[in-house]
């Protein structure tokens, strides 16, 4: 692997993890359902759910054409930068965000959610460009543990603005850390490979090109059972994330200060799980790695529904932490396996699409059931076990995914299971 492009692609990891901690999972999140729209009757879950929903739509429909084009006019480096900015600059406009302003912070929430995950798409598709086969899945990890490492830091430098209540610099404060170490990737990582297509005429391309890959995924047995569970699965864990401070903050009284508490203490259990299985990701297989997460996740889930105190809860996100950069690391790992050369960014964006549909269907119903049972959250949460139950049935089917050292694992994958 190639050690400079590997720190630098992990240092972005360390930078689009301010808005993630600041944003989608704590202080916006929380701020946004409980001040901005006020939720004593579930009306901030709801709202809530709306924006994430809404937001994972439109990353959804634009992810396989941005993807496609950015491989076929050779553009990846450029879009990777617009829509990182696009995060960055909503990020730090939602400092203007006050009491009784839903729409706005509606506005501004989409557009930040849309150009981060937006930006994903590009920057997972780097991953076989730096670091060979049998290197992927730590490299991967190595993504993960740094970005907890950024959440920890974004989330202290809040602090102080969160306790003088000063939530617009948190805001401000998780912008500038986003752009200032997202530049190093922009910097380093290989510049992209030349284009064969103008963009127009790219843009015409990819959208012929997205029937042909939806029909490679249906035609690859393995694949397309993969991308069937991990729409299940990506779905409970997302939900989780963003719902799990509003849940602490309605449900057991948690402060915002002490989100911040809580929630470093996940990243810093993440950082330590995702550095800890990323070995056994690459010796075990992905999908081991995989399915052992899902069964830790089950159980956080229905141990949710019947906590009470604030010491139980932070143990509870202590045990979700540990798996929660390993399920995310080795999804990744075992989605490269799975991929024909010189397609990352098309399959990424099938990947993507994947994930961030499944993130509109589970934020809608924990905001629904929550909104529709006058804020019980306790039977909203419960709910998100069943997209980690359907998703680990589907993914024990699936015939690939083991130890990435195996040379032939893509042949097995994706050559020899059609079906």
């Amino acid at each position: 692997m190639n050690r400079r492009q590997v720190v630098a692609w992990t240092l972005y990891d360390f930078a689009n993890s301010s808005f993630s901690a600041v944003i989608a999972a704590t202080i916006y999140a929380t701020y946004y359902a409980q001040v901005v729209v006020g939720n004593v009757h579930g009306e901030g879950d709801l709202w809530w759910g709306r924006l994430i929903s809404t937001s994972m739509a439109i990353v959804a429909l634009t992810s396989p054409i941005l993807g496609s084009v950015a491989d076929r006019a050779g553009i990846r480096k450029r879009l990777f930068f617009a829509a990182t900015y696009l995060s960055v600059g909503a990020t730090a406009l939602m400092a203007t965000v006050e009491q009784g302003m839903v729409l706005r912070g509606f506005v501004l929430g989409v557009l930040g959610m849309v150009g981060f995950e937006g930006a994903m798409v590009f920057y997972n598709a780097y991953l076989p460009d730096i670091a060979s086969r049998e290197w992927q899945g730590r490299v991967s990890a190595y993504g993960f543990a740094v970005g907890y490492a950024g959440s920890i830091a974004a989330l202290l430098v809040a602090l102080p603005f969160v306790k003088a209540g000063a939530f617009g610099w948190c805001f401000l404060s998780a912008a500038a850390l986003f752009g200032l170490f997202a530049l190093p990737s922009f910097l380093v990582l290989p510049g992209d490979r030349p284009g064969y297509a103008e963009v127009s005429d790219a843009v015409r391309e990819s959208i012929r090109g997205i029937v042909r890959t939806f029909q490679d995924v249906l035609t690859f047995r393995e694949l397309r059972r993969f991308l069937g569970a991990y729409l299940l699965y990506e779905d409970g864990v997302n939900t989780v994330i963003f719902f799990s401070s509003i849940f602490a903050a309605r449900t057991l009284g948690f402060g915002m200060a002490q989100l911040i508490g809580l929630y470093v203490l996940v990243q810093v259990t993440a950082l330590v799980g995702a550095f800890l299985w990323g070995k056994p990701t690459d010796r075990l297989g992905p999908k081991f790695v995989v399915v052992c997460m899902l069964v830790l996740w089950i159980g956080v889930v229905v141990a949710a529904y019947f906590v009470e105190a604030q010491r139980q809860f932070y143990f509870l996100a202590a045990v979700a932490g540990s798996g929660l950069g390993a399920i995310q690391a080795a999804s990744r790992t075992f989605m490269t396996t799975l991929i024909p050369k010189g397609r990352e960014g098309e399959f990424f964006g099938c990947y993507a699409i994947c994930g961030k549909t499944a993130s509109i269907l589970g934020p809608l119903v924990f905001g629904a059931v929550s909104y529709i049972l006058a804020g019980n959250q306790r039977a909203a949460i419960l709910t998100v076990g069943v997209f980690f139950v359907m998703g680990l049935i589907l993914l024990l089917r699936v015939q690939a995914g083991g130890p990435t050292g195996q040379t032939g694992e893509i042949i097995v994958g994706i050559t020899c299971t059609r079906a």
